[in-house]
């Protein structure tokens, strides 16, 4: 049975209790104790602080590490959102098209660009040394977000040149001559990125790739000695393409980089553009990026008051990367540059990454106050009409201003004929959650430690008893219980979720028509009601809670399974007729929740959300329906269909997006299993 199948996955997460497990108390608290923060920025901070220090937890020998490398590699490809691309194998053609040529002295610039994938063209200049004899070690020079690209940073291209270098300098696909979206949680409320697991780092990322693809196709440059480079985006972006690609022989990133527990503690994520993080499916730091590139020589330029990145961070990186460079015997691959000021180059990092990739590349040993510095006087600068690309624009099917809505391909609703295509579908949707958008469910539940708060005669015919319990390590949260039945007798249960800022009453009168076979329980999950947060905060959370790994929604999700673990161990409670009836956005945590709780029998769902492929608000505010890359095998309506043959109650209209799972339901012949009334009471 496919309920089996559910009851082993929630049996694993240790969410399951039955009233042997007696979580009834013996007494009440007449002044609980108050031993949880319940709150939600110094829960944010400890699960951060948590993910650092764990990076690289019990790896200690070389076997450690090879043991695990390939499997780290295979989950940073998925975290940058690699997952429909050709990494291995033929890829599309480039179609390099070369736009004009600048001949300066002792240089060329060619103005091109190619074809990361069918459609998506990136811009770029390529500096070639004249008089080239022999093919010679290569650099790609990836952009930070500066909004001229190419012609800012034209400088260090041109100095790379000089040294005798080939220098491909690309643009992202957020500035430049073509402006696409690095901003989409951001700055527009696209928190759905967070379910299509998209990232526009990983965009940058496959840019960058096939960019050595062509540096390698290229018969002026030896495809052995490849570099990589980059401030800011782009030191971000060296991070990435060197872990990813092992063609990068050396790598220098400048201010590219902190560690979540940073970025957390101090709110230097505020700052930061979405392209700075992968998708933390993996609850992976940049400890881990790092180790991935090891031992290729690797030198990290720092600013000492960096805005962005705290130099303490770096340096806490720096010393976890090292450690991986000892395990391969070669520590004096790895070097950390620190530069005063903020973020920004400065004169010491610049000489350093020239003389670095002299070294490392060329086999020079050139120290860095004899290899000179750029030259960036106003007449050797190019102008940005001089560097431009696109003479007569972007060809007309270049598809950079919506790459965010295909890079990653979200699910479609599966053709299920049979109760047993139902029951494989389920097992695979499970599995998926499990690993990829609920991984941050705690491995180890803490205790529940029940406790009976409150209890009164008002409210219902039998009372109304209020419980709190531990969610989670930091959460003590509550649910109220009225009394239909006397609580002595195992009765049905609806458990009504209540809404972030509804008001007083609200969920009470959504419920009032509720049969009166039925107990109820009022539960606000974390961030509704007592532990609350202001709106204003709102923004920060959805984007800090994704960088360790979980969303507003999928922490609900827990708690809602938490909550079923403890009703179910009430004497009062029939745990084999338990119900969640939700409204809005809290219907998707509903949904969700009874998928991975296995064992509901009803739903009762008032304006759920239509899908969870759409924008919410610029300021954060609006629906927290996100959860990480759950779009890549469903969504809230195909979840609904999931649940049959559970009871499936529509107050008011059903969205059309659920068609699917009507239509499911008639399929397996229990269309009257959902249903659309006007009112609860009918």
């Amino acid at each position: 049975m496919a309920k089996k199948h559910i009851m082993f996955f929630i049996l694993v997460l240790g969410l399951i209790a039955t009233k042997s497990s007696t979580a009834q108390p013996l007494a009440i608290e007449t002044h609980p104790t108050i031993d949880q923060c319940n709150n939600i920025r110094n829960y944010l901070m400890r699960v951060a602080e948590e993910i650092t220090h764990n990076a690289l937890a019990g790896i200690n020998t070389a076997d450690d590490w090879q043991k695990l490398r390939e499997q780290r590699l295979q989950q940073f490809y998925e975290m940058m959102g690699l997952v429909d691309v050709p990494l291995t194998g033929e890829r599309p053609p480039l179609n390099v098209k070369i736009t004009g040529t600048i001949q300066k002295p002792g240089y060329r610039i060619e103005k091109l660009y190619y074809e990361s994938l069918p459609h998506l063209y990136v811009p770029a200049n390529l500096y070639i040394p004249d008089n080239i004899a022999k093919p010679v070690p290569a650099i790609l020079y990836v952009c930070g977000h500066a909004r001229t690209q190419k012609v800012h940073y034209q400088a260090h291209a041109r100095k790379f040149a000089q040294l005798g270098f080939v220098c491909l300098i690309i643009e992202t696909i957020q500035w430049g001559e073509v402006r696409g979206e690095h901003w989409g949680c951001y700055a527009n409320g696209w928190f759905h990125w967070y379910s299509r697991g998209y990232n526009p780092g990983g965009v940058e990322l496959w840019n960058g790739i096939r960019g050595l693809d062509l540096l390698c196709r290229r018969p002026e440059v030896d495809s052995t000695k490849l570099g990589v480079t980059g401030i800011s985006g782009g030191g971000t972006q060296s991070w990435y393409i060197a872990a990813a690609d092992k063609r990068v022989e050396a790598v220098a990133p400048v201010c590219g980089m902190s560690t979540v527990e940073s970025h957390i503690f101090q709110r230097t994520i505020d700052g930061h553009c979405d392209c700075m993080m992968p998708i933390n499916t993996y609850l992976a730091d940049f400890t881990n990026i790092g180790a991935l590139i090891a031992p290729r020589p690797l030198l990290i330029a720092a600013a000492d008051r960096d805005g962005l990145n705290a130099i303490e961070a770096v340096r806490n990186v720096y010393g976890q990367v090292k450690n991986i460079y000892k395990l391969y015997d070669q520590p004096d691959n790895i070097t950390l540059v620190e530069t005063p000021g903020g973020h920004s180059y400065h004169k010491r990092s610049r000489t350093r990454i020239f003389s670095f990739f002299l070294r490392h590349l060329m086999g020079k040993n050139v120290p860095p106050d004899k290899v000179g510095d750029i030259d960036e006087s106003k007449s050797v600068q190019l102008s940005e009409d001089d560097l431009r690309v696109y003479v007569n624009g972007p060809p007309q099917d270049d598809r950079t201003k919506t790459i965010q809505e295909t890079f990653i391909k979200i699910a479609s609703p599966p053709v299920i004929n049979t109760q047993q295509d139902l029951k494989k579908q389920r097992e695979k949707v499970l599995s998926f959650l499990l690993e990829k958008t609920f991984r941050a469910f705690p491995k180890y539940p803490v205790p529940l430690d029940v406790r009976w708060e409150f209890r009164t005669k008002d409210g219902a015919q039998f009372g109304k008893h209020i419980y709190s319990f531990v969610s989670e390590k930091g959460w003590r949260l509550r649910v109220d219980v009225r009394w239909k039945h006397p609580p002595d007798e195992a009765h049905p249960l609806m458990l009504v979720l209540r809404n972030p800022n509804e008001e007083r009453w609200a969920s009470e009168g959504f419920i009032s028509g509720l049969d009166d076979k039925w107990n109820i329980a009022y539960f606000e999950v974390r961030g509704i009601g007592a532990t609350g947060w202001s709106q204003g905060l709102q923004w920060h959370i959805r984007r800090a809670s994704a960088w360790t790994g979980r969303t507003i929604a999928s922490m609900r999700v827990y708690d809602v399974l938490r909550c079923l673990q403890v009703l179910r161990s009430l004497d009062g409670v029939d745990d084999s007729r338990i119900g969640i009836a939700a409204r809005g956005e809290m219907a998707a945590v509903a949904l969700y929740a009874a998928l991975m709780d296995g064992n509901l029998s009803a739903l009762i769902l008032q304006n759920p959300p239509p899908t969870q492929n759409a924008p919410s608000m610029p300021d954060g505010r609006g629906q927290a329906i996100e959860m990480l890359n759950c779009l890549r095998i469903t969504g809230v309506p195909q979840v609904a269909g999931l649940l049959f043959p559970m009871e499936i109650t529509f107050v008011g209209a059903m969205p059309a997006s659920y068609q699917w799972a009507k239509s499911l339901y008639q399929q397996l012949e229990k269309p009257e299993a959902l249903r659309i009334v006007g009112e609860i009471s009918e």
